[in-house]
């Protein structure tokens, strides 16, 4: 016959029972569980162009320059979402989240407090700027970044002939008005259009470049991507295939030459894009809250981080265009005027325009990162005395003397700025709308027109 164990008996029992469950769950669990959790430190959230791997590089390159250990980037187990991780000084483990489900999210994000900085690849839209304007001014140079440049490749299979595209027939194809490649001159059959998904900042630009400024809108049958790799891979494997996406991501596919209104055809070069001459380059962007930066040092470190020598080296290593300030050989032809084509047998262009807004000689927020970068080059290639020409461009105006007048102002806001430096000038000159890089039908062509070169002798 069995007895019952006395009670404290009974209790000292269930705590050994206990104690040996909790062993045998630690001993069958990873260390990791018990590791110390990471504090999160900044997030960033936008654009999958930034995100996939320029962002994630960046914030290593900012923990590298900081002393950190143990720094890795790994997936966070959601798509599109990735972490980095590092030790700091006094052996804690911090993290920088980045999601990349694009650009549109990222404004979502600072207005709901889920993110700290805004990835896009495409400016902040006049609906984001007044939905955001609790946080400041979103469109001043406390909270828009440009760290980098990139072109918007046109790409097909491999084996498509054609080379070049104009950004009308391209409106046509991605609308669906043209449906073969063989009435355009190359071979495939059915056209399949490959387009990234509505969040995205590479569509936004697209949709504005192309579609928009031709009075199109996109083919409902177009197929649809988040991951920029995964549409540059289809096209690379589908010879009826063509799609547009970031310079860093046409992979095995073809990037042809693209052009707009009375352009040349241009491939995108890194030259090309550089200056915003090549017809689908575009700026990318971060956003911060300038009135909550102050209280994040990360947010206003990583921007600094962007913007100095060492980051503009990662974005050039990601495979985008850095800002950095070179001086390029331009091949002169017939078709320039007679003192333009002088300056490019003599003299060098610098990698930099500066762009300005309809009716407008003030200088944006990347003009005047750009003043401070042309001041450094000039400065260390002893260019301060009567080495540099500026030469101003701008959109076509009933008047054409206005648009010379126009160009001259625009050149003149350069001189004072660059003057500041030490600057002493050998030829300041306003070619108001001859040259034009894009079309003058839409506002981003014409932006695009309104520029001021800078050469150096």
């Amino acid at each position: 016959m069995s007895r019952a164990l006395p009670v404290n008996d009974r209790q000292t029992w269930g705590h050994a029972y206990a104690w040996l469950v909790l062993g045998f769950i630690c001993y069958a669990l990873p260390w990791s569980v018990f590791a110390a959790q990471p504090v999160d430190v900044l997030r960033i959230q936008g654009s999958n162009t930034i995100g996939a791997k320029l962002g994630p590089a960046l914030v290593k390159g900012l923990f590298e320059a900081q002393g950190m250990r143990d720094i890795r980037i790994e997936k966070s187990g959601v798509e599109n979402e990735q972490q980095v991780l590092a030790e700091n000084a006094d052996g804690q483990l911090i993290r920088v989240a980045v999601a990349a489900h694009g650009s549109g999210t990222g404004f979502t994000a600072l207005q709901d407090g889920s993110a700290e900085l805004a990835a896009s690849s495409r400016p902040i839209k006049d609906g984001e700027v007044q939905a955001l304007s609790s946080l400041g001014d979103m469109r001043g140079q406390a909270a828009e970044q440009v760290i980098a440049i990139d072109g918007l490749a046109i790409i097909l299979n491999p084996n498509n002939p054609l080379d070049a595209l104009s950004t009308e027939q391209l409106a046509a194809i991605f609308a669906g008005e043209i449906k073969t490649w063989e009435s355009i001159g190359g071979k495939g059959g059915a056209i399949t259009l490959y387009a990234r998904d509505d969040k995205s900042g590479t569509y936004d630009t697209f949709k504005e470049l192309v579609l928009a400024s031709h009075g199109k809108s996109l083919a409902a049958g177009a197929k649809r991507f988040e991951s920029s790799d995964q549409l540059s891979d289809g096209v690379s494997q589908d010879p009826s295939g063509i799609g547009f996406i970031g310079l860093p991501y046409v992979r095995q596919s073809k990037a042809v030459a693209i052009a707009d209104g009375q352009s040349q055809p241009m491939y995108p070069s890194t030259t090309l894009i550089a200056t915003e001459d090549y017809p689908l380059s575009r700026r990318l962007f971060l956003y911060n809250a300038p009135q909550q930066t102050s209280n994040n040092s990360w947010t206003k470190a990583l921007i600094d981080f962007a913007h100095s020598p060492r980051g503009q080296a990662i974005v050039e290593s990601s495979g985008f265009i850095a800002q950095t300030v070179q001086a390029t050989k331009v091949s002169a032809n017939t078709q320039m005027p007679s003192n333009y084509r002088e300056l490019s047998e003599q003299a060098q262009r610098l990698s930099v325009n500066f762009r300005f807004q309809e009716n407008s000689a003030t200088l944006d927020n990347k003009a005047l990162r750009d003043i401070e970068r042309v001041s450094d080059y000039l400065k260390s290639h002893d260019k301060l005395q009567h080495k540099v020409v500026l030469v101003g461009f701008g959109d076509v105006k009933n008047d054409p003397a206005r648009a010379a007048l126009l160009s001259k102002l625009r050149a003149m806001a350069v001189r004072r700025e660059l003057s500041k430096a030490g600057v002493i000038f050998r030829d300041i000159t306003g070619l108001g709308e001859q040259l034009p890089v894009a079309a003058n039908s839409a506002d981003e062509g014409r932006m695009k027109n309104r520029r001021v070169e800078v050469w150096v002798y």
